[in-house]
């Protein structure tokens, strides 16, 4: 197995692929794969997926720029703000995403199962010799054309089949899939499968059930956070030239704008009104026809956007738009009639001086949150963003 290792956002020369491996891994989409302009080598360019793919005899891992600790944090900050207050502990000896995730779930997991299998009613509609709950009438007059038995009916049941135990165990088994996982965590994740014997599968493509924490879950919403992490992970897996590639990614865009718009919610909070993340309301032009999504609207207690915000992992420069990033935000400021906005960077060293638009009265304020801090140092950070956010604006976009 030939392993190659490259980080987000970098490329690699990389010798000895042949063309069917090169295709496989093009077709996952995760990386840019081409011909070099030495012989026999390939240029391989990653973009914001990390994680691991594999294709034929070839390894690909993607690391991200930042920790595996601090990249765990993020995911979780962002699916549960109160259980996740600090970087995971003892990852020093996880260079890679998955082996970490699975070793973090596995310890909520087992942690949660300390007490044994969840228990919970469920509501069950099937067929019954014997009257069983309640009778299903339409459905028994609709398919059964009068007979007496078997009998259409629902009922409740109380056992260890509820959406909490699926969660857990369809989150062990993409983990079992995961290559590069260690054989201590593989048979971690297999005996914890094997505790779940009487949980069915979740249905492929169905949507992921409801676990409103709960006095009885309580023990479980930490790892039912981490299982969710894991199954919004991108799975590849292509058939491409007759090389199977196979692989689990994370999109860092992903991560860094859903950490951010739940993170500047809640430091807003104390200056009222509400945010709303992913807004679609939005359109561009009169006719509607092209929409806009900024990642975050504050709204006043008057139901009026007070401020928008536009979250970059990294500053986007394509060929011929180099400052697209302040283009799109000056689309929201248009879209949302304010004369203020605010493009926040997840790197240290980005350009965080401000724009103004002097034909459109716009000032774009541009920030920089270094991801390397300690959680408190973030934190501190974000709270000073938020003030800036909630600061009060003249009609010329200078704050007041």
């Amino acid at each position: 197995m030939t392993t190659i290792e490259i980080a987000a956002w970098e490329a690699a020369e990389v010798p000895g692929l042949t063309v069917e491996q090169a295709r496989a891994l093009s077709a996952t989409r995760a990386v840019t794969v081409a011909p070099s302009l030495a012989g026999g080598t390939w240029s391989i360019a990653a973009g914001p997926w990390v994680g691991v793919l594999r294709a034929a005899e070839v390894e690909l891992r993607i690391r991200p720029r930042i920790t595996i600790a601090r990249l765990l944090y993020l995911l979780g900050y962002a699916q549960d703000p109160g259980a996740w207050r600090d970087d995971p502990v003892a990852l020093d000896d996880q260079p890679d995403l998955w082996p970490a995730m699975a070793e973090v779930f596995l310890r909520r997991a087992e942690r949660a199962l300390e007490r044994g299998l969840l228990q919970g009613y469920r509501t069950e509609e099937s067929s019954q010799m014997v009257m069983r709950g309640r009778l299903r009438e339409s459905e028994q007059l609709r398919s059964r054309a009068g007979l007496a038995i078997p009998l259409e009916v629902r009922f409740d049941e109380y056992d260890v089949d509820i959406a909490e135990n699926q969660l857990v165990r369809a989150a062990t088994v993409r983990l079992l899939r995961v290559p590069g996982v260690g054989r201590t965590s593989v048979r971690r994740l297999r005996h914890l499968l094997g505790r779940m014997a009487d949980v069915r599968p979740l249905v492929p493509g169905q949507a992921t059930p409801l676990t409103p924490p709960s006095r009885l879950n309580a023990h479980y919403q930490p790892a039912l956070a981490l299982a969710r992490m894991v199954l919004r992970s991108r799975s590849v897996d292509v058939l491409d030239a007759g090389v199977r590639a196979t692989g689990f990614l994370v999109n860092m865009n992903t991560v860094f704008e859903e950490f951010l718009t739940t993170a500047l919610a809640r430091a807003l909070t104390p200056w009222g009104g509400r945010c709303v993340a992913q807004d679609t309301r939005y359109r561009l032009d009169q006719a509607g026809l092209i929409p806009l999504r900024p990642d975050l609207v504050r709204y006043g207690a008057d139901g009026r956007p007070q401020a928008v915000v536009d979250a970059k992992y990294k500053a986007e420069k394509p060929t011929g738009y180099p400052n697209a990033d302040v283009y799109q935000l000056l689309a929201y400021c248009t879209a949302t009639r304010l004369k203020t906005g605010h493009l926040v960077y997840a790197e240290g060293g980005a350009e965080t001086s401000d724009v103004f638009v002097p034909n459109a009265q716009v000032v774009i304020h541009r920030h920089a949150l270094d991801l390397g801090l300690p959680v408190a140092s973030l934190q501190a950070q974000i709270a000073g963003l938020a003030v800036a956010v909630a600061a009060p604006v003249g009609p010329s976009g200078v704050v007041a």
